[in-house]
């Protein structure tokens, strides 16, 4: 799944079974190590952004992905974005050249999903559209995962997983 494509909720709930099934995999395998005391800084010296909307809505998710990039070695900004569907193409083209020459990877929560297009057509890096809510399709891919854990540490790690196999 390495790429500098937008990942989005759609693209997720299309994505082939052969990939879903590595990325679950992945998830296990990270799942194992934290069990055992030993996570690894995977993406150690990496910066993220997470362009989150007003609001309080989805501040659980936010603080679920925090954990899940902080654990695996990476920084994380918050930004506040003024962007929606009705601004100027050229301020989203300057946003988002700016976004990347200042992250590895951005994560947009609550983002109209045509700015979130237009962000990752321009910012050359991974642009990931709500993939830590808690109703979206990787979230519902914890299925595959151990329900032995709670279901925020299968959503964490499965999150960890699609970071390190589009980032690392």
């Amino acid at each position: 799944m390495n790429s500098t494509q937008p990942i989005d909720l759609i693209a997720l709930e299309q994505v082939p079974p052969g990939e879903l099934a590595a990325l679950a995999a992945d998830a296990r395998a990270l799942q194992r190590s934290a069990q055992a005391g030993v996570t690894q800084p995977l993406l150690r010296g990496r910066k993220l952004g997470i362009l989150v909307a007003d609001g309080e809505a989805g501040k659980e998710d936010i603080e679920l992905f925090d954990r899940a990039a902080i654990e695996l070695g990476a920084q994380v900004a918050h930004i506040r974005p003024h962007l929606t569907e009705l601004s100027e193409p050229e301020e989203v083209e300057q946003t988002a050249h700016v976004l990347g020459r200042l992250y590895d990877g951005v994560v947009c929560q609550g983002i109209p999903p045509a700015v979130v297009r237009r962000l990752s057509a321009e910012a050359g890096i991974p642009v990931y559209d709500g993939i830590a809510s808690s109703s979206g399709p990787l979230a519902r891919a914890t299925a595959s995962l151990d329900n032995a854990i709670p279901l925020s540490d299968q959503r964490r790690f499965l999150l960890q997983a699609l970071l390190v196999s589009t980032m690392a």
